[in-house]
């Protein structure tokens, strides 16, 4: 082999690790970005869950021995009053 045919070769050899390690190196850096995005991005949706429970826990109706007695809903402005069951517990009450 001639000595520009290898000096060919070599800087061949030379010119694709250059590329194939620019190329190796933008995935590797696109793989971390992406991660990290994603860390960030489940950190955020776990603080709004948080704040979630926080305002739900601050903004519960206040449940008292008025409303409720045995299980049973007696605020009929409520969606899960049941006249029925109230009339029932009523009754048995009184006898």
């Amino acid at each position: 082999m001639s000595s520009s045919a290898a000096n060919v070769l070599r800087y061949t050899a030379l010119g694709f690790g250059i590329f194939y390690g620019f190329t190796h190196q933008r995935s590797i850096t696109a793989a971390n970005k992406a991660a990290a995005e994603k860390r960030e991005y489940e950190h955020k949706l776990s603080l709004i869950q948080k704040a979630k429970e926080e305002y739900a826990k601050k903004h519960a109706p206040a449940t008292s021995a008025t409303t409720t007695t045995g299980g049973l809903n007696q605020d009929p402005t409520s969606p899960n009053f049941d006249l029925e069951s109230y009339i029932s517990a009523l009754t048995d009450a009184k006898i």
